[in-house]
């Protein structure tokens, strides 16, 4: 499962940082997953792999613009790059209202269907044939939603012995079985995939979430998850001088929740515009990441804007760039 950060400011963008997207994949480009999208994510969206063709669904965390302010101009664009295949669009309702509002009153079309989904629903599930996702409400100044993405297929292993032992030659059976099909033989036997194969790994779970300054809302989903993506706005110090009316989380408070939960990933993003990356300056983001070390002993990440990261089959975390 492999993911890109196409922004990691909060509110507004910085020199060095767009504000929110992330780019999710289960294997290669095709398709892929996107997870908000802030001002300016088409444009982020050039400087890396993914095509807004291949584009499968979006899923918006909640309203606030720096997680929807970039849906009307991606949607456009890609109408006129030639995409005719339906998109889903997973969000609340008002962002529906919103994508309509700049279609009609910009004299532009879309030559693709939109196909929404309330993300508010209390039935709510998605799944395609990769990914199941499903969503946890989390507290912020608007309905806000995690998503918890479930890889659908794990690969087989074949029991050799097993196939040996009861006479079954290798040869196409051999692959059907793997593939998690029973099959049924010339002489009336029927194969059992299940019998015959074993699954050696739990699927790989990812959380991403939305806005939120209760982590705590995530331990139930945290208990079979593999990695947590959170927001971690500010310090605790500075979340202290803001007051709670923000509804935002502190990079201590995420720490503590996610070593609490026995967590293994944390990737934190979302950062204020307050802190900076440039050599020198102050107040600097590896201030978020001290702090949350103190608190999280497992494998940590800081967010960049095209950081892509792979969250690997062992479970463990990969980032597959650096700059």
């Amino acid at each position: 499962m492999d993911f890109t950060f196409l922004g990691t400011s909060a509110g507004s963008p910085t020199r060095s940082r767009n504000v929110t997207g992330l780019a999710l994949s289960h294997a290669g480009t095709k398709p892929w997953y996107l997870v908000d999208c802030g001002e300016g994510t088409q444009h982020q969206l050039l400087h890396t792999r993914y095509s807004v063709m291949q584009l499968r669904a979006i899923f918006i965390t909640h309203i606030h613009g720096d997680h929807t302010f970039g849906l009307p101009g991606l949607l456009t664009s890609a109408s006129m790059l030639g995409r005719t295949e339906p998109l889903d669009i997973i969000a609340p309702p008002q962002v529906q209202h919103l994508i309509h509002a700049v279609i009609e009153n910009s004299d532009s079309t879309l030559n693709y269907p939109l196909n929404f989904i309330d993300s508010e629903a209390a039935d709510f599930h998605w799944h395609d044939e990769h990914l199941d996702v499903s969503s946890v409400a989390l507290s912020h100044r608007v309905p806000c939603r995690a998503y918890v993405f479930t890889e659908r297929w794990v690969e087989r292993q074949l029991l050799h012995n097993r196939l040996q032992d009861d006479g079954i030659a290798p040869g196409p059976v051999w692959g059907e079985l793997k593939n998690g099909c029973d099959v049924l033989l010339d002489d009336g036997r029927l194969l059992k995939s299940d019998h015959y194969t074993e699954i050696p790994r739990q699927p790989r779970r990812m959380i991403v979430a939305g806005d939120n300054d209760t982590p705590a809302l995530l331990a139930t989903a945290g208990k079979d998850s593999h990695l947590l993506i959170h927001e971690a706005t500010y310090s605790q110090e500075v979340a202290d001088r803001v007051g709670p009316w923000p509804q935002h989380s502190s990079a201590e408070q995420v720490a503590r929740f996610a070593e609490s939960a026995g967590l293994p990933n944390l990737v934190l993003t979302h950062f204020s515009s307050r802190y900076r990356s440039e050599p020198g300056s102050t107040p600097h983001i590896n201030l978020l990441a001290a702090e949350a070390m103190q608190h999280y002993k497992g494998r940590l990440f800081l967010a960049r804007d095209f950081d892509a990261y792979r969250l690997e089959k062992d479970f463990s975390l990969t980032r597959l760039n650096d700059h």
